[in-house]
Parts: C-alpha cells; structure tokens; sequence
C-alpha cells in the first residue's frame, strides 16, 4: 500500500468524519505539548468530533486535568477514552474486590470510588493490577522478574492497564506496563490485556463517535505507536495518520524528516498498513 506524506491535517479533513487521536507521543511527550496539535484537533473539530484515545491506566479526567496543564483545553476535543476507563468497567463487571497493585501513586485514581482494597500480599488479592513501573525513571522490567514470578504460580488475573512497552518522555524512552506484561508471558503467565491495540478500547471510543455524530462512518486514527496506534486502527478497518516523530523517530529517518522507504519496509516488516503520514500532527 501506498502511504501518502502529508504537511498537514488540513490537506485530509474533509475525508473524514471523525477523528480517534492519541494522546501521549501525538499531543505532548510526557512533558510538553507538541506545537500546533491544539490548533489542528479545534480545526478539525469543524468537521465533527474528536475522541481521544489513550493507553493512560487512569480515569479520563486525570488526562484531561494533564492536558490542560500543558496548554491543549478541553475546547480542542470532544471526548476521552483511557484504558483506566476501560478496566474500570471491567473490575465493576467482574466484581473485583481487592487488588495487588504494581504501578506508580499517579496511577491510584484508576480504583476512586469503586470498592476496591489494595492487598500487599497479592495472595490475598482477587486480580493483580499491572498499571507501570514504580519508578519509570530508573527501573527496567527486569527489576520486576522475581516478583512476576513469585505471582504467576498464584494463577491470578492478571490485568495490564497500558499495553504500551514504552513511551517518549522528553526525548527519551521510558518503559511502561506493556513491558511488564511482556515479561509476565515470558514466565508463564497469562495477561489480560487492556487499551490499545485491543478491542474494548476501540468499542468504547467508537461508541462515543457514534453519540457525538450517529451518522459517522469515516474515522480517521492517528497515532505514533505501531504496536498499539497503527495495529489497532488496523485490526479495527480504519485509517490511519502515523506520526512519525513518535516513539520510532530514530527508526525512521532524521526527526523531522523520514526516510519514506524506512517507513514503508518498517511498516511492511510489521505487516501493517497506514493511509498517510505526517512528522507531527499539524493543520
């Protein structure tokens, strides 16, 4: 398949109906908005909704507090769909009472007003909950290999709240749960997996285009992440704007400006397919 190089938003909006927008590594990278991805998600507003769809294991009014913080209002979108939203709905439907947590304090919101214990045993616990590292800025998941594997004889569900493996924070790659998850299947164990690039978060983000604007059909997603963004929109049949000054930056060519064979072979290496791309999402 052909991709198509874009300088903007602009040059595609009246193709589409919609728009699935991620958020860590398209809007901001952990630190700082990107410039120019306010200005293009209320343009393209004019057009029809935004929904942002994002791996954070949080609630969404975390994420929008978050966004708010680095300049990007909530006038520039309609709609926040987290994997936190989404294992929330999932530990109410399940009846989860306690959990063993494995994450950063930031991440505690995903249980607020659910009646849930956090255990310190995760014998006693009824799931383990997976949401990141403790200590993203110097852990690996590799600090984390002996504690996974005392927990996968327990046969417990194991919830991974962010698939992600890492994200762009600042110019750097940190690990997030995805990379936990991935080690707990190397020891055996069995990961429920939540966000993207699987289904109940696309449901869910799909289902709030669809009270925005019933009648929309054509739904564009963008994202940085060819493991999670592009192999959802994928597995879903949409199409999609890869932001290639994500976390492949380095693969791809100098920041800025991609290699376009680099991307093609990386695409077709991953078997995967993306309808146009752009360096930064822009209008």
């Amino acid at each position: 398949m052909q991709q198509t190089l874009i300088s903007g938003l602009s040059s595609i909006a009246d193709d589409y109906d919609a728009i699935l927008c991620d958020v860590w590594g398209v809007l901001h990278d952990g630190l700082t908005a990107h410039e120019g991805v306010a200005d293009a998600l209320a343009r393209f507003r004019e057009n029809g909704p935004v929904v942002l769809i994002t791996n954070a294991p949080r609630p969404s009014h975390p994420v929008v507090a978050q966004l708010k913080s680095f300049g990007i209002p909530e006038t520039t979108f309609d709609s926040v769909v987290s994997s936190g939203d989404v294992v929330r709905k999932f530990l109410a439907e399940k009846n989860v009472r306690t959990v063993y947590h494995i994450g950063p304090t930031r991440d505690l919101p995903l249980y607020e007003n659910l009646p849930i214990t956090l255990v310190e045993d995760p014998a006693d616990a009824d799931a383990i909950m997976c949401a990141g590292l403790r200590d993203d800025d110097t852990e690996s998941a590799e600090d984390y290999r002996a504690e996974l594997a005392g927990i996968v004889p327990l046969d417990k569900p194991f919830i991974c709240a962010n698939p992600d493996i890492v994200v762009e924070r600042g110019g750097r790659l940190v690990y997030c749960a995805g990379a936990l998850g991935q080690l707990y299947d190397q020891l055996g164990g069995t990961v429920l997996q939540f966000g993207k690039p699987h289904d109940r978060i696309y449901e869910a983000a799909i289902a709030e285009v669809k009270r925005l604007k019933p009648d929309a059909t054509r739904i564009l997603a963008v994202g940085d992440g060819l493991p999670t963004d592009v192999t959802g929109a994928n597995r879903q049949g949409l199409d999609v704007l890869f932001i290639t000054d994500g976390i492949h930056a380095e693969e791809l060519g100098e920041p800025g400006h991609p290699d376009l064979d680099k991307v093609a072979a990386r695409l077709a290496a991953e078997e995967l397919t993306a309808t146009h791309f752009a360096t930064r999402l822009v209008w």
